[in-house]
């Protein structure tokens, strides 16, 4: 009895218990990638980087002295020459500064030359016997800080000169006015900058590089001729340039490095915009691969390399040797004749099957063309 109750529950247990499992996972979808085929190429050319005509030495002129500043001659683009008045501070201070130091100087005078002809005086007495040889010794004394004094008062007074002089904002050399930084009725500090001067003689090009291009760069200081300069607008032919100077740094804001190349006194203006060539070496048998082909992975960079035989792909890590427009070129890693994917490579896991991508322009093509030929016919 208790067998003929249990049998027909067997399949309703069971079916209920398969009810109750998880179900299975779905299957992992095929990808479709792009893919090329590694072969070597040549990696080289030229690099051009925009830059401005600057002059070789920019002076930022300040007064001397502070004060107020009266009059400004000298205004943005003028080209002045050596010994030129820019600009003038309000000089009534320091004129009475001056005539205070010239009256202490004249005090000062009369105090000496009467300690020398008391000297000279209380001498004789010596000679004579009429007084002691320590009086004489206080004499010569007072003689000393006398002429100390005197000393002391000239400087000033030749200082104070100076300084009523410096009122006056002369340009310490030819060349053009390439800034301003003060207008008359302010306050200007001593040293504080009013006018920038950019000097006549050798024009230097300034432009930014990379980090990456920053070696190369440097290996070519000093060699004549190493970089051409073609300014804008200017149909003549490019300038040959000699790199002078590359900055230790990297600019905090753009990451990129600072370079001047020597121009000479080439026949240009001051901020022309012009474009540096620099021209590579072509190097061969190195291998490229389009940038959106290479990821990272861990904090190496890596690629997908597609067996053919299953039809899979693994992770290949590899090593960066430089960039070449919108492509990479890589030092090591893979090998010519590997198959690469270069698009798809976000979604994908190692071990994934995948399959090659194909384009449909063709198919869908003769689809239009039959679809036209149907609309005409009707």
């Amino acid at each position: 009895m208790k067998r003929i109750l249990t049998t027909p529950l067997l399949p309703l247990t069971l079916f209920v218990l398969a009810a109750c499992s998880p179900p299975a996972p779905p299957a992992e979808p095929i990808r479709a990638v792009r893919t090329i085929t590694l072969a070597t190429a040549s990696v080289g050319g030229a690099h051009e980087y925009a830059g401005d005509v600057r002059a070789r030495t920019e002076s930022r002129l300040g007064f001397r002295v502070g004060g107020k500043l009266l009059s400004r001659s000298a205004n943005l683009g003028d080209t002045v020459r050596a010994g030129q008045a820019l600009a003038q501070l309000d000089p009534g201070d320091l004129k009475l500064s001056q005539e205070a130091a010239l009256a202490a100087l004249g005090a000062a005078k009369a105090s000496y030359e009467f300690s020398e002809a008391e000297f000279k005086r209380f001498k004789e007495l010596k000679d004579q016997g009429f007084i002691s040889g320590l009086e004489l010794e206080r004499r010569e004394t007072a003689l000393i800080g006398a002429r100390a004094q005197y000393e002391q008062a000239r400087a000033l007074a030749s200082v104070q000169g100076n300084q009523t002089r410096y009122a006056t904002l002369v340009a310490d050399a030819s060349g053009v006015i390439t800034g301003v930084d003060a207008e008359p009725g302010a306050v200007v500090a001593s040293g504080a900058p009013v006018v920038r001067l950019a000097h006549d003689g050798p024009r230097d090009v300034v432009f930014n590089v990379p980090e990456d291009r920053v070696a190369e760069l440097r290996v070519m200081a000093g060699k004549v001729g190493a970089l051409k300069v073609h300014v804008w607008n200017d149909d003549r032919p490019p300038i040959a340039a000699t790199v002078r100077e590359v900055a230790a740094a990297a600019d905090p804001s753009t990451r990129t490095f600072v370079v001047k190349a020597d121009i000479g006194r080439a026949d240009v203006r001051l901020g022309q915009t012009a474009s540096v060539k620099i021209e590579i070496p072509r190097v061969a048998g190195q291998i490229k691969l389009p940038l959106a082909a290479v990821f990272e992975a861990k904090g190496v960079p890596a690629v997908w390399v597609v067996d053919r035989s299953s039809m899979t792909v693994k992770q290949q890590p590899v090593h960066v040797a430089g960039a070449e427009g919108n492509d990479v070129v890589l030092a090591a890693g893979v090998s010519p004749g590997e198959t690469v994917v270069i698009a798809g490579a976000h979604v994908l896991s190692p071990g994934q099957k995948v399959r090659l991508y194909a384009e449909r322009t063709t198919a869908v093509g003769n689809a239009g063309a039959a679809i036209g030929s149907s609309v005409a016919a009707r």
